[in-house]
This record gives C-alpha cells, structure tokens and sequence, in this order.
C-alpha cells in the first residue's frame, strides 16, 4: 500500500459553529461501540469468505466446509460469531441445518466494499 502523507492546518483555528453543529448530530457512545463491533466482524478474511459462499447460495456446515477446503469445526465457530452480530441466519431440515445470509444489507455492504476496493 502507497504511503500518504495527512496534510494539516498551518494555523490553528476552530470553527465553533461547525463543530457544535457536528457534535449536536454524533450517535451516543453505544451506538458507535455497537457500529465498530459489527464492522469488525468483517475483518476476518474467513467470515468474509463465509459471507461470500452464502451470497451465492443458502449452504449446511458440511457444503461450506467442502467449498472453503476447511473444517466443520472452524466454519461453525465463524458461523457462530456471524449469527451473534446478524449477519447470517440458520433453519434447519430434518438433521441439516441451512445458513443464509440474514437479509439483503449483507449483500449491500459486501457489494459496496468490493466496488470501493476495485476502483
């Protein structure tokens, strides 16, 4: 990745106004610890993956083990962590479970990250 330098002011002045503005509009602290967690979890290239898989298809434990070359165990502690922050859903079929993404915004976000990254 390319190094780029910040610029900063070469004097200091606050703009009151703005900043009141701004401030007067910011989510309360929970919300934005609330927003980081749930970005986090798309910091794990395997739930990435996970999420990628079940863009293109509702899958069991034992599909997404066999499409990602990894083993049930560790697709169900990632599936675990995607159902914790709703991101995945699951229903289950007589002995096998189904995952799913859990609604259209996963899509949106992993579209928009991937649009963002291959411009």
């Amino acid at each position: 990745m390319k190094k780029t330098e910040v610029e900063c002011c070469d004097v200091t002045y606050v703009h009151d106004e703005a900043v009141m503005t701004v401030r007067g509009k910011m989510p309360d602290e929970e919300l934005l610890k609330e927003l980081a967690d749930f970005y986090k979890v798309f910091g794990d290239s395997t739930r990435i993956k996970i999420l990628c898989v079940l863009l293109e298809s509702e899958m069991c434990v034992c599909d997404l083990a066999e499409v990602l070359k990894m083993t049930q165990s560790a697709i169900s502690h990632q599936l675990r962590v995607l159902k914790q922050m709703k991101l995945v859903k699951n229903r289950r079929e007589g002995k096998t479970v189904f995952y799913s993404l859990a609604d259209g915004h996963i899509q949106t976000i992993i579209s928009q990250g991937m649009e963002h990254i291959t411009e």
